[in-house]
């Protein structure tokens, strides 16, 4: 398995961002927010992460998962760890609170869960489950196989 850091507009990604349940325009040619932004895609195009970096009105000091979307056969948690490996790659050390990220009533944040995320709260406006890492937890960063290209073994059994 390995990740690929694309250009937000990268159509590839755009495709996957248009499936997202929290897709507000699908077809637009922008699903990530305004601020610092890595987007990462699965080497077999089935799976995309955004991380976010930008001025927060929570509270928080923290980065975000503001996208998460697995549709081929690996281990959405597997997928997860790696992601934060590569974000603490490009952008150091996580801020004070870590990362966050909310997710759909429906789904709970199961993969999230297992992946050391653990629930801190829900949205004030929507009351969507809060999920945190803290820093402390954040796994070591990854070094790329080459400037875009970072790729890992993955056994799924």
């Amino acid at each position: 398995m390995c990740w690929i850091e694309v250009n937000k507009g990268d159509p590839r990604a755009l495709t996957l961002a248009d499936r997202h349940y929290t897709r507000q325009k699908p077809g637009t040619n922008q699903f990530c927010r305004p601020g610092k932004n890595i987007v990462l895609l699965s080497k077999d195009e089935k799976a995309l992460w955004v991380t976010w970096q930008g001025i927060r009105d929570d509270g928080f000091n923290a980065w975000e998962c503001t996208l998460f979307r697995n549709e081929g056969n690996y281990l959405s948690s597997h997928l997860i760890v790696l992601a934060l490996g590569i974000t603490a790659a490009k952008w150091g050390s996580p801020p004070r609170d870590g990362i966050i990220t909310y997710v759909g009533k429906h789904l709970k944040g199961g993969t999230f869960h297992a992946a050391g995320f653990r629930k801190i709260g829900v949205s004030k406006k929507r009351g969507l489950p809060l999920l945190q890492l803290p820093k402390d937890r954040m796994p070591p960063p990854l070094q790329p196989a080459d400037v875009s290209l970072f790729e890992h073994e993955m056994l799924i059994l």
